[in-house]
């Protein structure tokens, strides 16, 4: 079984090229699905979390209180790193599991869905990386619809995120995802083709 690497900056659409890819059957590992699942009390990535940041980090009910998470570390660097630490580890081992599942299944292939793919050196157990890229304005207009946030908070994520250029050049493959399903699909197409997974 192949694993696709899938990854690029916030708002990009990765969400949407998986859907694209799962039509031939491939299925989607989103890793920022499994890190909410994570999160569900008890959680020991949860309590290594607030023993991290704070218990201020969590609500009442002890869940995870994502702005006030969000608030420490999308401005501060180092914190940010701390906080992918603390989570990749979490994510990476649930992640190995479900495409053990999908090698027993029989599955011709698996996507990763990573933002932090290559800064988690998860990048090294897939087969070969596709990178999803959008122009700036378009990220900003798809966060603050998917996420609720306001022009400046989008702002400020995808200031705190690397630039096109680090997925682009650490990948395979880079697609463009500015709207237009008909050019996206074809790239993948061709991509798929290449890999041997469809003719």
């Amino acid at each position: 079984m192949k694993v696709i690497g899938l990854t690029g900056p916030s708002g990009s659409g990765k969400g949407w090229v998986c859907r694209l890819i799962s039509q031939f059957g491939i299925p989607c590992i989103d890793t920022d699905a499994v890190y909410h699942q994570l999160l569900a009390p008890p959680s020991p990535c949860l309590d290594e979390l607030s023993s991290t940041f704070g218990i201020n980090i969590l609500r009442n009910d002890g869940s995870l209180d994502r702005a006030a998470l969000a608030s420490i570390v999308f401005s501060d660097e180092a914190k940010l790193k701390l906080l992918n630490e603390v989570t990749h580890k979490y994510i990476l081992g649930k992640t190995d599991s479900i495409l053990e599942k999908y090698r027993v299944q029989g599955c011709i292939a698996a996507i990763v869905d990573a933002p932090a793919l290559f800064e988690s050196g998860y990048d090294k157990k897939c087969d070969f990386v596709i990178t999803v890229t959008a122009p700036r304005e378009k990220r900003i207009d798809r966060i603050i619809k998917r996420d609720a946030l306001t022009e400046e908070a989008a702002r400020k994520r995808i200031d705190a995120q690397k630039p096109d250029e680090f997925y682009s050049s650490h990948a395979n493959y880079t697609v463009t995802n500015n709207g237009c399903d008909t050019i996206l699909e074809q790239e993948l197409n061709d991509i798929l083709r290449r890999e041997g997974l469809i003719v």
